[in-house]
């Protein structure tokens, strides 16, 4: 996966397969947009509010090495034509990308990697007039920048938003861009498919296309049938470096929340719940008790977060959040992310077999959130002769039992008991399913654990059961994480 700029996604792994295909009959679909006899009326009109955007910056590496010369090279060769050589290391170094007009007073939209660490950037319009632009803001997080430009005398044409929420996979795609530094291309497709998630950061939900979009294309616009912004070109799949009919956009109305922001106050202020979450599987729906896989389970939870305070526990499963539900885990952050700081939301949650409703006022997103103080896990105590042990040591699990000075360390209320893991050995069944030394476990299957022959008890009631599936509350650095342990 490489985005089509300076920057790469080394982070997706992706693989193809070949399908049989099947024909069935049926019925014409309602609604349908017919396409178009040609795009050229529609283009005519979008041009003007497509930009190319340059950059340049003090090179810090020999040009000659870099992966970006080399396709240029390979490129220009298939013309017949020597590519030009590179200014020499420590002078300056382009970057090419696309952007896009939103409002005529000269705010242009761009992707993140396209203007990150320039010394300049020019932007110019479909007509070759130039200007210098100033960078409002950028977001790494979604991959978006906006640049401001003085247009002067120049009246520029804007484009407006989509909601790419009505969008179908199947819709008409325009994509135009500046590939390869070839100035205004245009290529169509259709969406292939929608909240894709390739791994690029904490919020993908890519729409997917398979208009021919390559390097340079980054930052530029796709558009709907009707001439509005679908999503923002970002990225491609591509073992070789060229378009192979895949490629992602951000969708718009992520990107429109975002670039607000940007364009109004430089930088974005995310929601922030406070919860590390995971996805629901068919294992934790058969333990929670619910009918089908659904929702973010709450693994544990940040100490000073909203989510705390409002009682959110580990283990809670949230099924829907400020009225819209929550399909999956992925569903979550990016609900939060576009809530606006401050806002009294409603959090419906699973818990022990039923819904409960909490009320929350959602905190500001920061770095320090991540970061929490806990105390060390207490050292772990030799006792020999423990009931239990050797039942455990078929599933290659040690535990010791907690002292009281000990539990008032660690500052739990409403527990009296646990057992800290003082071995996992290699071929234990639970050292790949998140179980650690040092971890202390509360409880099993909503009850209370204070001895090895508690633990012993649970993990066979589990193996009876048939499912071999247990629910675990344990405490890893001070803080509570719910976990789901299988014993085979």
């Amino acid at each position: 996966m490489r985005h089509f700029g300076l920057m790469s996604l080394n982070s997706v792994r992706a693989s193809f397969g070949l399908m049989a295909l099947a024909v069935v009959a049926t019925a014409p679909v309602a609604n349908a947009k017919p396409a178009p006899d040609s795009f050229a009326d529609i283009v005519e009109e979008l041009l003007p509010t497509v930009v190319n955007v340059s950059t340049s910056a003090a090179a810090s590496r020999n040009p000659l090495d870099s992966e970006e010369f080399q396709q240029f090279r390979d490129f220009m060769e298939q013309f017949g034509r020597p590519a030009p050589l590179p200014e020499p290391n420590g002078r300056r170094a382009q970057s090419l990308g696309s952007g896009f007009i939103i409002d005529e007073s000269g705010i242009i939209v761009t992707n993140n990697h396209v203007v990150a660490g320039a010394e300049t950037i020019t932007i110019t319009l479909h007509d070759d007039t130039q200007f210098e632009g100033t960078l409002l803001g950028t977001d790494e997080s979604t991959d978006l920048a906006v640049v401001k430009i003085e247009p002067g005398d120049v009246d520029l044409v804007a484009t407006e938003w989509s909601d790419s929420d009505e969008a179908r996979v199947g819709d008409w795609i325009v994509a135009i861009g500046n590939p390869f530094g070839l100035g205004s291309t245009v290529t169509a497709g259709i969406i292939s498919a929608k909240a894709r998630d390739i791994r690029s950061g904490p919020y993908d939900s890519f729409i997917q296309t398979d208009a021919s979009i390559n390097r340079g294309n980054s930052g530029g616009p796709s558009f709907d049938i009707e001439g509005r912004v679908v999503g923002v070109n970002t990225a491609i799949f591509s073992p070789s470096g060229g378009s192979v009919g895949i490629g992602f956009a951000i969708p718009s109305n992520i990107a429109k929340t975002i670039v607000d922001q940007l364009a109004t106050r430089g930088e974005v202020r995310r929601g922030f719940l406070g919860t590390r979450i995971m996805p629901v599987g068919v294992d934790e729906a058969e333990v929670l008790g619910m009918d089908d896989p659904r929702g973010a389970l709450v693994r544990s939870l940040i100490e000073t977060g909203p989510a705390k305070d409002a009682g959110i526990e580990p283990g809670d499963v949230i099924i829907k959040f400020d009225g819209k539900d929550v399909k999956n885990a992925r569903d979550l952050p990016l609900m939060v992310a576009q809530t606006p700081v401050g806002k009294q939301v409603r959090v419906v949650l699973w818990r022990d077999g039923e819904e409960l409703t909490v009320s929350l006022s959602l905190g500001l997103l920061e770095q320090d959130d991540i970061a929490v103080a806990t105390p060390p896990a207490p050292a772990p105590e030799e006792d020999d002769s423990i009931p239990g042990e050797e039942d455990l040591r078929a599933y290659g699990l040690a535990v010791t039992p907690l002292n009281r000075d000990e539990l008032e360390d660690l500052q739990l209320p409403g527990y009296e008991a646990g057992v800290v893991v003082t071995e996992l050995v290699e071929d234990s069944p639970f050292i790949d399913q998140g179980l650690t030394a040092g971890d202390i476990i509360l409880e099993i299957d909503n009850a209370d654990v204070d001895s090895a022959e508690d633990v012993a008890s649970a993990i066979r009631s589990a193996d009876e059961d048939g499912a071999g599936i247990m629910a675990a509350v344990i405490v890893r650095e001070g803080q509570r994480i719910w976990l789901i342990l299988r014993t085979r």
